[in-house]
């Protein structure tokens, strides 16, 4: 979180290499709404402060990952055509 006195709070979500996904005008918004919808992108959110955030959720709601496991099985041209033409990823 980065406070800018004077501006409208927003929500910027950045991909592992802090290129900018998305930004969401949150000054509409209620506390309740605004954790909603970081449960609706994905985020996790702790029962308390000191617990540990589950591994699946530690890169969260993060596109393009470069930390992604490698695929259990052998991907066929088909498949690797298809997922290459996912732009959402």
């Amino acid at each position: 979180m980065k406070h800018i006195p004077g501006a409208d709070p927003e929500l910027v979500l950045l991909s592992h290499y802090y290129d900018e996904l998305d930004r969401i005008a949150l000054s509409h918004m209620t506390r309740t709404e605004i954790n909603e919808l970081l449960v609706k992108l994905g985020f996790y959110k702790k029962e308390k402060q000191e617990d540990e955030v589950p591994e699946e959720f530690r890169f969260s709601p993060a596109k393009d990952s470069p930390f992604k496991d490698e695929p259990q099985h052998k991907v066929s041209t088909s498949e690797a055509k298809a997922e290459a033409e996912h732009t959402d990823l």
